[in-house]
């Protein structure tokens, strides 16, 4: 994926292909996003022109004689190809979120992004849990401090080499839950999330909460956005 978004203007014909073409003629603004989705404008409302999403091919040509662009996406084809050329550009592209701190390598704007933080600057990215908030607070290292719940509430470095969440629950929880099939003491793990696990063969994900309670089966209870719940989703004496 390029992360820049290029910019072509001037008077074009448009041609969009599937089980029929339909041409379309005007001065038109053609945008090519980092995720190689490539809008036309014109000059009537919001909605482009033409479009076509996440091409899985954009090629374009631009000299003396104009500029050419063709995307592709299974039996669809989008083509723009220019008479009259207004201009072109090419900007740096990131995505947009609430700026949640400042980058300590090149003093970028730190960015939410869904499941991650970016700097709009460097393009650094760090991975967030999905039920975490960034906190105002920074590290040691210079990044924003995050909390998240795993069974307890954890105050982590937002960069999982600086403080991990996985040895944080670890470090709290291993060998402190009981297998009710096998007694034995259960392991904290990542397989498809962080699980407690135990060499038996019983496996079950670590939900968003805090342990307030031990289940009749002897698994803690969580206290979790969606209620009260066993570590076990699927114990019939949970709560």
């Amino acid at each position: 994926m390029q992360a820049a978004t290029r910019v072509l203007a001037g008077d074009c014909t448009v041609t969009y292909e599937r089980e029929e073409e339909i041409e379309k003629r005007g001065a038109v603004v053609v945008l090519i996003k980092p995720d190689d989705t490539v809008l036309v404008h014109d000059s009537n409302g919001y909605q482009p022109a033409a479009w076509l999403t996440r091409a899985d091919l954009v090629r374009f040509k631009y000299d003396d004689e104009g500029f050419r662009v063709v995307a592709g996406k299974g039996e669809e084809e989008l083509r723009v190809v220019s008479e009259t050329v207004y201009g072109r550009a090419h900007f740096p592209a990131s995505p947009a979120g609430e700026q949640v701190g400042e980058c300590p390598d090149c003093e970028g704007a730190l960015v939410r992004d869904g499941g991650q933080v970016v700097c709009v600057n460097c393009r650094a990215r760090y991975g967030l849990p999905r039920d975490a908030t960034v906190k105002e607070e920074t590290c040691t290292c210079g990044l924003p401090r995050i909390e998240t719940e795993r069974g307890a509430s954890f105050d982590l470095c937002l960069d999982r080499e600086c403080e991990s969440l996985d040895d944080a629950v670890r470090e709290r929880f291993e060998g402190h839950w009981f297998c009710p099939d096998c007694e034995l003491p259960m392991d904290i793990e990542r397989s498809r999330g962080l699980r407690a696990t135990c060499d038996c063969g019983r496996s079950h994900v670590i939900p968003t909460g805090v342990v307030v309670g031990e289940c009749d089966c002897g698994l803690p209870v969580f206290d979790t956005p969606s209620g009260t719940r066993c570590l076990n989703p699927e114990c019939p004496r949970g709560p």
